[in-house]
């Protein structure tokens, strides 16, 4: 289908660092980031692996489509 995957929430949050995210503050296992120009901020659940809903829907939020995702994830 599109190549995607569920991957471990480290690599997803070296992907958030690279596009620009910082990272805001921690609640229970839920980690919060934030980007300049985001109408809302991206959270993360600390799961050893992220499902591919949870990285869609962020993707979303990022106004970024799955091809550039897998770019720069192979670039990681």
């Amino acid at each position: 289908m599109s190549g995607m995957k569920p991957i471990h929430w480290k690599k997803f949050e070296k992907f958030l660092f690279k596009v620009g995210c910082e990272f805001r503050r921690e609640k229970g296992d839920h980690r919060v980031y934030k980007k300049r120009g985001l109408l809302r901020p991206i959270v993360i659940p600390r799961d050893s692996q992220l499902p591919i809903f949870i990285i869609r829907n962020n993707l979303r939020v990022l106004g970024m489509e799955v091809e550039e995702y897998l770019k720069i994830l192979e670039n990681l």
